[in-house]
């Protein structure tokens, strides 16, 4: 544990080493706000709720959470820390723990900054805060998934462009997987059992759930399962670079 808190620590601080991550936390804190009371229609519903806060987060976090995750290993690979890292008396999980905390503590920062909406929404209404309390869990959830797949995109490959756009595309995938378009496409051709595994693999019709306030241990399951997939994924692939180093 103390050598996961180790890497923690020093993943965390490196978010904050440039002005870059306060920029990240500026842009986050203004899109979430455009989308909620302009492109959301929050006035124009005349209802106290988050409806439009949690509708339009999963196409957000679709850019911006692999924007958090592409530097967890291509920087160090770009910096030349990577092999130093490799060689440390570390266990390879307890690093790929510790950068992925780290990621998380930064997402999870990032979204109790928008504590401003809620207190407005509490102030304008009086908004059911348990229905609150369940779509920030769902977002916290769904944050965790995309970072989980951003770190594995990270990890095979040095150049963090590249690693962003890998990520984006994976989570497009399972973002995209539960939409009627999709599933009419897949359904031409593939069985029944086929099309519902597809389905059930959409971030979407997951986190919808949590968002309504409903909270079921699938959709929860769902989740930890992906983040320890994509984990999983990423180990795999840094210890294949540490026996091939």
């Amino acid at each position: 544990m103390s050598a996961v808190m180790t890497i923690f620590r020093r993943e965390f601080a490196g978010y904050f080493a440039s002005p870059v991550a306060y920029v990240f936390l500026v842009i986050f804190l203004i899109m979430q706000g455009l989308f909620t009371f302009y492109l959301g229609s929050f006035y124009e519903r005349e209802q106290a709720d988050l409806v439009s806060f949690f509708t339009y987060q999963p196409w957000l976090y679709l850019f911006l959470m692999p924007s958090i995750a592409m530097r967890l290993w291509s920087e160090d690979r770009r910096s030349g820390t990577f092999e130093l890292l490799l060689t440390l008396p570390i266990p390879t999980r307890s690093v790929v723990a510790g950068k992925y905390l780290a990621a998380l503590a930064f997402a999870g920062l990032a979204l109790a900054l928008t504590f401003p909406i809620w207190i407005t929404v509490n102030w304008l209404g009086s908004p059911d805060n348990g229905v609150i309390l369940t779509g920030y869990l769902g977002s916290l959830l769904m944050a965790a998934a995309y970072l989980a797949i951003g770190a594995a995109m990270s990890a095979i490959t040095k150049n963090q462009v590249v690693a962003f756009i890998l990520a984006v595309t994976v989570c497009f995938l399972f973002l995209v997987a539960g939409l009627p378009m999709v599933l009419d496409v897949v359904s031409a051709w593939a069985p029944k059992a086929l099309v519902l595994a597809v389905a059930n693999l959409s971030f979407l019709s997951h986190f919808e759930s949590l968002q309504k306030g409903v909270v079921t241990l699938g959709d929860i399951v769902y989740f930890v399962a992906v983040i320890v997939f994509w984990l999983w994924v990423n180990r795999i692939v840094i210890e294949s670079k540490r026996e091939a180093g």
